[in-house]
């Protein structure tokens, strides 16, 4: 039997309605409203959630989210303010979760006042103990910054820094199945050996491709497949 989750990224609300040319949070509440009709067990938000990373923001989100009847696992991004997102959100901020024979590990690949990410040796002995540990036959890593080159006008120099030493250490594991992340603004898929790898779009726009805002679903196979649908929406209309 099959379980399935849902990927949100990059929505960067903030105070005032209106960030990057768009009205972020009309955008997510579309996204929001789109989801709520769908069937899934689980729900990822894989950072930059806030743009300045404001309470007040966080308060909106929160609001926004309302909707749903799964409440997000949520991951700090670079906009993101980890102590404020704590205080809406710390129940639910980088937590394992489990759908059947897989599990689904949050990774912070955030450094604090740089926008590229980067692994720390304890954060990386951290997720191989974790992996080490798992009891899932089946294993999904989700952080904000991509692990890998975009092929897209995307700055790859502000993705992952150290993605070698990253990979040197997943590759022990042939549990790991697939990498997801978002940061980028950009959905696409690449592979890595047979880890399948997944970047999610943004909810508030794209940096690349379709004027469009979106989210990814992920369907689990018992077997170690993962299939991902990108969901396309029009940009939404604030009131």
């Amino acid at each position: 039997m099959s379980k399935s989750f849902i990927q949100i990224s990059d929505s960067h609300i903030d105070d005032e309605k209106f960030v990057m040319g768009v009205d972020s949070q009309a955008n997510l509440a579309c996204i929001v409203e789109h989801i709520s009709k769908q069937s899934y067990d689980a729900l990822v938000f894989s950072g930059d959630l806030s743009h300045n990373g404001t309470i007040n923001s966080y308060i909106r989100i929160n609001e926004i989210l309302k909707p749903l009847d799964n409440k997000p696992y949520i991951l700090p991004g670079n906009h993101d303010n980890k102590s404020n997102l704590a205080k809406k959100f710390g129940n639910s901020l980088l937590c394992n979760f489990k759908l059947n024979d897989w599990e689904i590990i949050t990774i912070d690949s955030v450094q604090n006042e740089k926008v590229s990410g980067h692994l720390s040796d304890q954060k990386l002995q951290v997720l191989t103990d974790e992996i080490k540990l798992s009891k899932a036959k089946y294993i999904v890593l989700c952080l904000h910054h991509p692990v890998v080159p975009m092929q897209s006008s995307w700055n790859d120099d502000l993705s992952l820094e150290n993605s070698e030493e990253f990979f040197c250490v997943i590759s022990q594991f042939p549990k790991v199945k697939a990498i997801i992340w978002g940061h980028a603004h950009q959905s696409s898929e690449f592979k890595f050996g047979n880890i399948k790898l997944f970047s999610c779009p943004s909810t508030a726009v794209q940096f690349c491709g379709p004027l469009s805002i979106g989210y990814n679903h992920y369907t689990l196979y018992a077997n170690g497949e993962i299939n991902c649908r990108t969901r396309w929406l029009d940009y939404c209309l604030g009131k």
